[in-house]
Order: structure tokens, then C-alpha cells, then sequence
């Protein structure tokens, strides 16, 4: 028995995108509490070579859009990356989810033999399934956890709740 397409992407990226909302609502009432500008936990990162939170979200975002229209060889829409306020990762959040909620189980059917060719300079090519799981998923989680991370580092009352949604 072979799992959906659909089930193994579009509901698995919108439980992670609840999870970095979650982070946010919990990341500004912090912020309120602590008196901290809330411009410093968008900045923040884990180390001076990884991208801050808003690059966290921002990659969280694009693998699940690009993942979806990969899948579909369709065009994911263009986000400028230039989200600087909670506001704007949320607002960034709502159009990636109301992007992943207009695909259909249908319109995933039979895209696990379609062949995607990795991003990058790797020229791999794997068929849709195992780049979902290989490559999509594991991006996307690595990227979701990392913002965990730096909320985390920076004092942030999230837990392993609120990444398990």
C-alpha cells in the first residue's frame, strides 16, 4: 500500500507552516513580555554563516511552494524575500498556505514517477516520491527546526509541542 502524493506533501508543509505561526504568536508575546524589539528576533541567527529567522521562514516557505510546483510543473509564486516584521511572516505564511490549500489530491496523482531534477548544480534526477522524501521534506523540516532553534537560543517559550503542532 503506497501513501498519496497529496498526503505526504500539501498536509505535512501546512502542519509546519501552523508550527512557525505558532512560533511567531509565541515569539511576540515574548517579545511584548521582555520589553525585546521584536526586529532582534527577525535578525536573529544560530550563527553568523546561517541565515536569521526570517531567512528560516523564508526557505520554509519557498520549499514547500517549489516542492508542490515541481511536482506539478507548474509556477510557485514569486515572494520578494524581504519580510522584516512579524507581520510580514505571517502574512508570508498565510499566501504559501493559501497556495498549498489549491492543490488537489488529484492534481498530485501519478507525480511520484514524474522526474525533478534537484535545485542547485547537482544535476540529480529522482522521481517525484523520492525527491518528496529525500529532498522536500527534509529541506523544509531542517529549516522549520532551525527557526525552533534560534527562537529557542533566544529565550522564546516554544517547545517540542509546539514543532509537533
Amino acid at each position: 500500500m503506497s501513501i498519496s502524493m497529496y498526503r505526504l506533501t500539501v498536509p505535512m508543509f501546512q502542519r509546519g507552516l501552523a508550527s512557525l505561526k505558532t512560533y511567531l504568536d509565541k515569539a511576540e508575546a515574548y517579545a511584548k513580555e521582555k520589553n525585546i524589539d521584536p526586529a532582534i528576533l527577525v535578525a536573529a541567527r544560530l550563527a553568523p554563516d546561517m541565515l536569521p529567522l526570517s531567512g528560516q521562514y523564508q526557505r520554509a516557505s519557498d520549499s514547500a511552494k517549489f516542492a508542490l510546483a515541481r511536482l506539478t510543473a507548474t509556477d510557485a509564486p514569486k515572494f520578494e524575500d524581504n519580510e522584516k516584521t512579524f507581520d510580514d511572516l505571517r502574512e508570508r505564511l498565510a499566501k504559501t498556505d493559501a497556495y498549498l490549500a489549491g492543490f488537489s489530491a488529484e492534481a498530485l496523482e501519478d507525480t511520484q514517477t514524474r522526474q525533478i531534477t534537484l535545485p542547485g548544480k547537482s544535476g540529480i534526477v529522482l522521481p517525484g516520491d523520492e525527491y518528496i522524501a529525500t529532498f522536500a521534506l527534509p529541506n523544509f523540516y531542517f529549516h522549520v527546526a532551525t527557526a525552533h532553534a534560534i527562537l529557542r537560543n533566544q529565550g522564546a517559550p516554544i517547545g517540542k509541542r509546539d514543532y509537533l503542532g
